[in-house]
C-alpha cells in the first residue's frame, strides 16, 4: 500500500500538532457547552476521532453518511444523504467535521439541511481545504491545512476504499489509480 504513495504532503507529527491547535480554537469558541458534533462518514472518521479526544467531554457525537465522490477522484456534483434518519439538532449548537473541503457542495448541503432542521448554529471543521474556486459558497470555520487542488489519500481519505489508515496525507502514484 505505501508503495503506491507518490509523496507525503503532511506528516503524522505535523497533523498531531495542528489538531492540538484546532482543539484550542474549538474550546475557545464553545466554552463549557454541550456540543453536538456530527462526523461525516467515512472520510472524517480518523481526523474526528483524533480531534475529539482533545476536546472537553461535553460532546454528543453523531455520524452522518453522505457521498459525493462515489469512488472516483473528483466530486460527482451530487450530494447523497445515505442515512434514513438524521440526528436531532433542533435548538442545538452543532459542529460538523469533514475530511476535506473541495467543491464545497457536501459541506454546503449538510449545513443547509441542519439549519433547516432547526439547529441554533452550525460551525464546520475540516482537516484539509483545497485552495480553489468552489462550486458552492462555503468556507470552513476551522481548517487543519490548506492544500493545492490535487487528489490526496491517507488519514481518513481514500481512493476506492483504500489508504484511509495511512497515518499521514499523501498523493498516489499515477499508476496506482
Amino acid at each position: 500500500m505505501e508503495d503506491d504513495v507518490e509523496r507525503v504532503l503532511i506528516a503524522e507529527d505535523v497533523i498531531e500538532r495542528r489538531l492540538d491547535a484546532m482543539a484550542v480554537e474549538i474550546r475557545r469558541d464553545f466554552p463549557g457547552e454541550v456540543l453536538v458534533v456530527i462526523v461525516l462518514l467515512k472520510g472524517a472518521l480518523v481526523f474526528s476521532a483524533d480531534l475529539l479526544r482533545r476536546l472537553p467531554r461535553m460532546l454528543e457525537i453523531e455520524c452522518l453518511n453522505v457521498a459525493s465522490y462515489h469512488g472516483g477522484t473528483e466530486s460527482s456534483g451530487k450530494v447523497d444523504f445515505l442515512d434514513r434518519k438524521l440526528p436531532d439538532v433542533n435548538g442545538r449548537r452543532v459542529l460538523v467535521l469533514d475530511d476535506i473541503l473541495d467543491t464545497g457542495r457536501t459541506l454546503r448541503a449538510v449545513v443547509d439541511r441542519l439549519t433547516e432542521m432547526g439547529a441554533e448554529s452550525v460551525k464546520t471543521g475540516v482537516l484539509l481545504a483545497k485552495d480553489k474556486v468552489r462550486s458552492a459558497e462555503v468556507e470552513a470555520d476551522y481548517v487543519g491545512f490548506a492544500i493545492g487542488d490535487e487528489f490526496v489519500i491517507g488519514y481518513g481519505l481514500d481512493y476506492q476504499g483504500r489508504y484511509r489508515n495511512l497515518p499521514y496525507v499523501g498523493t498516489l502514484k499515477p499508476e496506482a489509480r
